[in-house]
């Protein structure tokens, strides 16, 4: 699945401010994260009005005593310090409603303090270690909505979670986990779980009572069926259920009324279920790697989709329902065995990234070239035939942001790169470009260009006129102008070359124009005709000149 179904757990918990917030000359807001701290400044303990405090990705190694002077204190973000112990007057903080202590070696031990915080609403302890969770911090934090055990290496939550009526996310994600947690069937106002990357193999019939569930993550895990009253979870609009044992889903699923997202990657379906056809609100479909060779003809029912992975399948074609989904935005068909796409392409006009990579076309697919709105193009060949030009027609794509097309057999760029005004990555690693066009300078929105394992000996001249590139990657190509030692160096050396080179080449020009002047203005005729005359081994036309005779002086004549 995408990584935004789960922007709740990573995304931002507060959006970060400059300036502290100011009332009446008091403190309510106090960022002193990514401070490199070795420990907290003590001045803040002094602003007793403080209720949020970000002190997050520094190297803070104990919390003081000092920290019970924040009395009204509502959020303490601590996540990515050096924290092994807390401090007991961090439990006097009895405002405290939201915590995060993530990406922190604490002694589990330590985390007994914790349990006095009556008030927290919020409690994040991702990758901490954690191999249980203490028994009190369930049986006295009757507020906690949000639980976030991310990345530790439990194998059983405690029975006394059920005391968590209030629980509304629970984030069991890269744990050690073989069975479902039971207890989690009894808490009614859950919406998210997350256990992904566990070793769950089977979900218990009672999961349908979580009537209130909208978010179900399970990839990554062992289950080879899915019980049918999962169905009852009738608000259920997010199920990732990628890289697990299935060869079907019950259709009994088809009563959720409310599917967005389904992720079904990596199971070994071998066709699209006929259920997920009745789900015309879906939005996302992965079926990445599934033994697909075709679409069933309802699948163009759905109209909403605006992402679809068909990815690592065994199409021999593009499936012509595609066409149909004019609301797709992203479609991925890499790496299965299509030579040809349809006309009808074109039809897909809000299409931003497509996924080409690893077919079997003999030629550039110039289809492609009618989507006007593509921003993202994959037509690397790292498997399948290999392409041996990029049309000049790929400047109608005047929306593209990043074209990749390594692993080809291509020679030349075409020149209308240089007129696609927002390009911004090119690459072109392991190809057999022998030389990259003058125009391709003309780029400006260009911040990376992969250019390795090439035939290049030089690069345009005014290539440093791309101020905003970033990335330049050269290795493996036979560089002569810059030399291979002043590429090694990276950008700055590369650019400096450049200028040089340039301000020579100026100098030498104006040399060159100075010394035709100064021909010109000693009567050697027009420097043409000097270098015409000296490849002839000829005299000047001033030297034929000079022999003539002076007008009014006879010639000499020689005697008989």
């Amino acid at each position: 699945m995408s990584k935004d179904v789960k922007s709740v757990e990573c995304s931002p918990k507060i959006p970060q401010r400059n300036d502290p917030q100011h009332v009446n000359d008091r403190r309510f807001f106090i960022d002193a994260s990514n401070q490199s701290l070795t420990a907290i400044p003590l001045e803040i303990f002094t602003f007793t009005e403080v209720e949020e405090v970000h002190l997050e990705n520094n190297q803070i190694e104990e919390i003081p005593q000092e920290i019970q002077c924040l009395k009204k204190i509502r959020v303490l973000y601590l996540d990515k310090n050096n924290l092994r112990s807390l401090c007991p007057a961090l439990g006097l903080l009895s405002s405290l409603e939201s915590l995060d202590l993530s990406y922190n070696p604490i002694f589990s031990s330590s985390l007994l303090v914790v349990s006095f915080l009556r008030a927290l609403r919020e409690l994040r302890l991702y990758q901490t270690d954690l191999k249980e969770i203490p028994v009190t911090i369930c049986k006295n934090l009757h507020h906690l909505e949000l639980l976030g055990l991310t990345g530790n290496h439990l194998k059983c939550l405690p029975k006394e979670i059920v005391n968590q009526t209030k629980l509304r996310e629970i984030y069991l994600k890269r744990n050690q986990l073989e069975v479902f947690p039971q207890e989690l069937c009894v808490l009614y106002n859950l919406e998210i779980i997350d256990l992904d990357e566990n070793k769950i193999g089977a979900i218990p019939e009672e999961i349908g009572h979580l009537t209130q569930l909208q978010k179900f993550f399970l990839a990554s895990n062992n289950l080879p069926v899915l019980p049918a009253s999962l169905c009852q979870c009738s608000q259920l609009s997010v199920l990732d259920l990628s890289h697990n044992l299935l060869h079907s889903i019950p259709n009994s699923l088809a009563e959720l009324r409310e599917m967005t997202e389904i992720g079904l990657s990596g199971n070994r379906l071998e066709k699209v279920p006929h259920l997920i056809c009745r789900w015309t609100s879906l939005h996302l479909l992965y079926l990445r790697n599934t033994g697909l060779r075709r679409l069933r003809g309802s699948f163009r029912r759905l109209v909403n989709l605006r992402c679809l992975d068909l990815s690592q399948n065994h199409l021999d074609h593009c499936p012509p329902q595609i066409c149909v989904l004019k609301n797709l935005e992203v479609l991925a068909l890499d790496d299965n065995k299509i030579g040809k796409l349809p006309s009808e392409l074109s039809s897909l006009s809000k299409l931003k990234i497509l996924g080409l990579t690893g077919n079997e076309f003999l030629s550039f697919p110039e289809e492609v070239l009618s989507l006007e709105s593509l921003e993202k193009l994959y037509i690397g060949q790292d498997q399948g035939s290999k392409l041996t030009y990029v049309p000049e027609h790929i400047g109608k794509l005047q929306s593209l942001k990043e074209l990749y097309i390594e692993n080809n057999r291509l020679e030349y760029l075409p020149m209308s790169l240089g007129s696609i005004p927002n390009l911004e990555v090119l690459d072109c690693r392991h190809n057999s470009l022998k030389q990259l066009p003058d125009a391709i300078c003309q780029a400006q929105a260009l911040k990376e260009l992969l250019l390795e394992d090439n035939l290049l000996t030089h690069l345009p001249e005014n290539l440093d006129s791309l101020v905003n590139i970033k990335v330049l990657t050269l290795m493996d190509n036979p560089m002569k102008e810059p030399p291979k030692e002043v590429c090694a160096e990276g950008n700055e050396a590369i650019w400096k070359y450049l200028k040089e080179k340039r301000k020579r080449n100026i100098m030498a020009t104006k040399i060159q124009a100075w010394w035709r002047g100064t021909m010109v203005r000693k009567g050697f005729g027009k420097f043409s005709e000097l270098i015409k005359a000296r490849k002839k081994g000829k005299a000047s036309p001033k030297d034929k000149k000079g022999k003539r005779n002076v007008k009014g002086i006879p010639g000499k004549k020689n005697k008989k």
